[in-house]
């Protein structure tokens, strides 16, 4: 019998159940709703529960059903379609509803504080600051903010300056004092003086935009394909233009943190409409805050990375996945999702379009788009007069080679370079080598957490393994037979930093991976001086492949691209592919021609003959007649179920009965299991691991499998011996 005073209340444990509580006198039923926090005792502690169902009918006896504390809000945090998202994640994913809702929060929302929109302010340049011309060397921090406020006229927060320049504050207290900045409260009615104007379409993109504002108020999924440098941010901008118009707000989904600010000073030069931002970068407090601002509606754009699929917006309009194959949309530890297909689910419920815009699409988006489900709108040809690169391969077999740079690479920089021309290097491992080896005895430096060498960074003379963090100094005489003859082997992009400045001394070299973009703002500094053309040779991973704008580059190199080609993973050569392209589309973006250089030992590989052609349609057909012919997905659907213990035998033991329960229950179906086996790098940081692959040809015999299967692995006695998760539809196999 239904109790108006027994509410169900999702809490944050791996649990996959809601409880009951009753509701004391102080809160009444009538003003409870689902997506209301409430404070609960949980064992011994007490936690923040999201109220799923009000006037429940009591899952055990009344008299042990707890009371709850207190309610935390008047009103819903996560309003009615976002409660209906999180309930449809947590069935699909098989994943405790309560960890869902944990995870769509923000983590100053997970605590016992009160939910209060502030007064929106930002910092901008006086009249007189904006004379300012130029400043004494050593003011370095005041030239900085004077050159970063003078690019957004509207302003930026405290939370913006912060994550591009770091430490900032006392100068710009400094520069408050001489009266150069002024601190002003946004108002949703912004200037709009000084806007950018929308650029001129091609005929294309003129057919692209018109086919996304016909579906305005109903859902359709588009797939915008375009090559690198087709103009795909130019349609995002005009299309987005129709639906502010329309009163509505706008969800962009980027796949790093590096892309914010660089779509963020673009949509600022070109809206004159309050825009947020949504990522793990910012302070728990500003993260509050701006999920505030689109909540209430005061943000009409929000640009974020993955968890912002969760955003809770007012008047939801239009989504937005840029680089929608890129495997950063999934989650891969704790709730692991797909933001790119939450997305899709989301914006189907709430009946407003979503564009999915790659250069390099997924198999499994391309196949939707073939077969009907996305409405494919094509751009085959660069924005305005830039052109397609040349692009060659450059065989290695036979060519001595100076720290991974081939004589012919080294040739055509120095032209390009005498050109005046920018050259960006690609090398996709960071670090001075892989590998430190004894000359002597053949001894390795290994990581003693993992089955992985440690990389050496000589700069900082550490070994680190970049799997699980360990760090320890470089050994001085080898630890098996005291000899002195240890060799870094293999190149990363700190030992070929140090072979590019030997052979241009006098050129300027920005060298970009995570070690040299560590502090805040360092990233985005350097991609401005990149963008500049400050510096002449770039010198990165893939931090420099996604998606910027570099137009004085003329010669691109990727100078190791035989990584790819033999990976264990079946998504390898696609991954492999797409990088190849998003890199190669860094050059002649602008009336300067390009080219690029591909070095190999396997020059006649097809995919990488596929590549130079730039023809990526060709390519994913002969990658999707492969995945056919093995059925592979998008040709099956797959969950992984994954366990890890500090002892070697305990996730095998685990997973083979889970493995034998699996295999009763699908006596009857087209199910494979594949394994169990241990992972790939088996051991990791300290722990080993081992995985079950679930394989079926149709989705739902896939989650009517798991629906009852995982009720019986958690019934397992082993299961308490492991740290075990499933993923469903993985991206990394490993």
């Amino acid at each position: 019998m239904l109790d108006k005073n027994i509410v169900r209340v999702a809490v944050p444990v791996p649990l996959r159940r809601c409880f009951d509580y009753r509701l004391p006198e102080d809160i009444s039923a009538r003003t409870l709703k689902p997506g209301m926090r409430l404070w609960v005792p949980f064992g011994r502690s007490q936690v923040m529960g999201i109220v799923d169902e009000v006037g429940v009918e009591p899952s055990i006896a009344p008299g042990k059903i707890k009371a709850a504390i207190k309610t935390l809000d008047e009103t819903p945090i996560l309003n009615k379609p976002l409660v209906w998202l999180c309930r449809w994640a947590s069935q699909y994913y098989h994943h405790p509803l309560g960890e869902v809702y944990h995870s769509a929060l923000p983590v100053y929302f997970r605590q016992d504080k009160d939910v209060v929109l502030k007064e929106s302010r930002v910092w901008q340049l006086t009249e007189q600051g904006l004379q300012v011309d130029q400043l004494p060397k050593n003011a370095v921090r005041q030239t900085e903010l004077l050159q970063y406020l003078r690019e957004y006229p509207l302003g930026q927060s405290d939370e913006q300056l912060k994550q591009a320049l770091g430490q900032y504050k006392s100068s710009l207290k400094s520069m408050e004092n001489k009266g150069w900045v002024q601190q002003i409260v946004v108002k949703d009615d912004v200037d709009e003086s000084g806007l950018e104007s929308a650029l001129d379409l091609n005929k294309a993109q003129e057919v692209a935009v018109e086919e996304i504002c016909r579906y305005q108020d109903e859902f359709t999924a588009f797939l915008l394909y375009g090559v690198t440098g087709s103009g795909k941010t130019e349609v995002y901008l005009q299309v987005i233009q129709a639906v502010l118009t329309a009163g509505k707000q706008v969800l962009i989904l980027v796949p790093e943190i590096g892309l914010t600010p660089q779509l963020l000073q673009r949509f600022s030069r070109r809206f004159a409409v309050p825009i947020t931002v949504f990522h793990s970068g910012l302070s728990n407090g500003g993260r509050a805050q701006n999920w505030l601002q689109a909540s209430t509606g005061r943000a009409r754009i929000i640009i974020g990375t993955r968890s912002a699929v969760f955003a809770c917006l007012q008047n939801p309009g239009l989504i937005i996945v840029d680089e929608e194959h890129d495997v950063s949309f999934k989650q891969q530890d704790g709730f692991r999702y797909s933001a790119r297909d939450l997305a899709i689910v989301r914006a189907r419920h709430e009946k407003i379009p979503i564009v999915l815009g790659s250069a390099t699409p997924s198999l499994e988006s391309m196949v939707n788009a073939d077969e009907g489900r996305y409405t494919l709108l094509d751009l085959p040809e660069r924005a305005g007069d830039a052109v397609h690169p040349d692009m060659h391969l450059i065989d290695l077999r036979h060519q001595k080679l100076d720290e991974g740079l081939s004589p012919v690479l080294i040739k055509h920089i120095h032209q390009h370079i005498e050109r005046e021309g920018q050259v960006l290097l690609f090398l996709n491992r960071r670090g001075y080598a892989p590998t430190l080896l004894c000359h002597d005895c053949g001894w390795v430096g290994n990581c003693q957490r993992c089955d992985a060498h440690m990389t050496l960074h000589h700069a900082s003379g550490q070994l680190r393994c970049h799997h699980c963090g360990t760090e320890r100094r470089v050994d001085r005489h080898c630890p098996d037979c005291g000899s002195v003859d240890l060799r870094p082997i293999g190149q990363g992009t700190e030992r070929t930093e140090e072979a590019l400045k030997r052979h241009f001394p006098d050129v300027r070299i920005a060298r970009i991976d995570r070690d040299t973009t560590r502090r805040k703002g360092e990233m985005e500094r350097k991609l401005k001086q990149a963008e500049s053309g400050e510096d002449q040779i770039l010198l990165g991973t893939q931090l420099l492949a996604k998606g910027h704008h570099f137009p004085n580059v003329t010669l691109v190199a990727i100078l190791d691209s035989d990584q790819g080609l033999f990976s264990a993973d079946f998504r390898g050569g696609e991954r492999m592919s797409q990088l190849i392209l998003q890199v190669a589309g860094r050059a002649g973006r602008a009336e300067k021609s390009g080219e690029v250089l591909i070095q190999t030992h396997h020059p006649d590989h097809a995919l990488l003959q596929y590549a130079i052609k730039q023809d990526y349609r060709v390519l994913t057909r002969a990658l999707l007649e492969e995945r056919q012919l093995v059925q592979w997905p998008p040709y099956s659907h797959l969950a992984l179920l994954r366990a890890e213990s500090t002892q070697r035998n305990k996730p095998m033991q685990f997973l083979r009965e889970a493995a034998e329960k699996a295999r009763l229950l699908s006596s009857n179906s087209q199910l494979m299991l594949l394994g169990p086996v241990p992972a790939p790098m088996e051991k990791r940081a300290g722990r080993y691991r081992a995985q079950l692959l679930l394989q079926a040809g149709e989705r739902a015999d896939l989650h009517n499998l798991l629906s009852c299967w995982l009720n019986e692995v958690e019934a397992l006695k082993s299961s308490s011996t492991v740290r075990w998760s499933l993923d469903v539809d993985p991206q990394d196999m490993f």
